[in-house]
């Protein structure tokens, strides 16, 4: 087989488990309009089937920027074997010298298809801690044979990978996800009166799917500690999923139910966060998360939980003085005191607000840029490609 030159151009299968707007679909779909077209020929690749017209999806983006799109169509268990004979086919239609995929289910499924398609080159992307699944470990343990490397997007998620996953530490490299921030930058405010909300007040905002993981539930608990105390502060609830009843009816229990709000699902995200004061992410586990990486790109301070990948993201740092541009606002979960004292202390200091939120806004430009991660992977496919091609050569 002949060597990797640059001039080649190689096809990419971009799996993913569906195309309904969420974190990891997001950063798929910034990676398949943004990798270098001289080089790389990507599709994508949903398990699930195509959305229904009228769900908000990345279809739309997809076709728009030319990139195919194929469907295993795996909606049940009934389907799997129907689906991944689907996707078989699917590979061997395109015949792609890389399959990378992201989330679970797209990694499980793709890896079988690929390897029996006869794909060179198999990437999974592990985008979380998985403490809730133990059976995704036990499968991705059981298959690992048949993968060549996983991305982890941060070292905390890398480091459980290894410990919990038990996934050989040569198969792991650690590429974190990227922003674009000049979406951040001049966004028109959300006029939040709209939704309810007071004219003056401060807004603490909390983005992310309603779900046991982002802890949202401990958060109603801590309210007493610092929201009950302030008649001037307000918090916005964005997002949705399967414990939004649950946790609406528990705001009614409390004292200070008229100033929390829950926004449901939204694209305006930019927007909401240009009219907030602070994020906070109370979350149990977590990978690398986007809402915190968009927050610093916003100017915004975060206090949050010490999960997978914030510490990359929030470690402080030092200045060429030798002091610290900020202070990590961070915390174990479930630690209600410290949590709401870091609440208190920001909503208390407008000037503490802003340098953290310069110190943030600088971090992200610095390190966490989206080129970077796309620079990233193509570096990871193209050394991949070239081991592949000497080895069975």
């Amino acid at each position: 087989m002949p060597s990797l030159t640059s001039s080649q151009k190689h096809r990419v299968a971009l799996c993913i488990t569906e195309l309904r707007v969420g974190g990891a679909e997001r950063v798929l779909v910034e990676l398949a309009a943004r990798i270098d077209r001289s080089r790389f020929e990507p599709f994508v690749c949903s398990m699930k089937p195509r959305p229904e017209d009228g769900e908000d999806s990345f279809v739309k983006k997809l076709t728009e920027a030319g990139i195919p799109i194929e469907f295993a169509n795996i909606g049940s268990p009934l389907s799997l074997p129907c689906g991944l004979l689907r996707l078989k086919n699917v590979f061997k239609k395109y015949m792609p010298q890389i399959c990378q995929s992201f989330l679970f289910h797209a990694n499980f499924f793709s890896r079988l298809a690929a390897r029996t398609a006869g794909v060179p080159v198999v990437i999974s992307g592990i985008r979380v801690a998985e403490k809730e699944k133990q059976w995704h470990l036990h499968l991705d343990h059981m298959t690992q044979s048949l993968v060549d490397k996983c991305v982890c997007v941060s070292k905390g998620v890398a480091e459980f990978t290894i410990q919990m996953g038990k996934i050989p530490q040569r198969k792991i490299c650690v590429i974190p996800n990227g922003i674009d921030t000049a979406e951040y930058e001049n966004v028109q405010k959300s006029d939040l009166t709209q939704f309810g909300c007071s004219p003056g007040t401060h807004k603490v905002l909390v983005i992310g799917r309603l779900h046991q993981q982002k802890g949202i539930d401990w958060l109603l608990q801590t309210l007493p500690h610092w929201l009950e105390l302030r008649q001037n502060c307000e918090l916005l609830i964005v997002g949705d999923g399967p414990e939004r009843n649950i946790l609406e009816q528990a705001v009614t229990q409390q004292p200070c139910k008229n100033r929390v709000h829950f926004f449901g699902h939204r694209r305006d995200v930019p927007e909401l966060l240009a009219a907030s004061d602070l994020l906070l992410l109370p979350s149990r586990w977590e990978g690398m998360p986007n809402v915190v990486m968009q927050a610093m790109a916003s100017g915004l301070p975060v206090v949050a939980t010490e999960v997978e990948g914030i510490e990359e993201l929030l470690a402080q740092q030092s200045n060429a003085s030798g002091n610290l541009t900020a202070l990590p606002q961070t915390c174990k979960f479930g630690d209600t005191t410290t949590f709401a004292s870091k609440i208190n202390n920001l909503l208390d200091d407008a000037k503490l607000r802003q340098i953290i939120g310069i110190h943030n806004k600088e971090k992200i430009r610095q390190h966490f840029k989206i080129e970077q991660m796309v620079a990233d992977y193509e570096e990871l496919w193209l050394s991949e490609i070239n081991h592949a091609t000497r080895w069975r050569g």
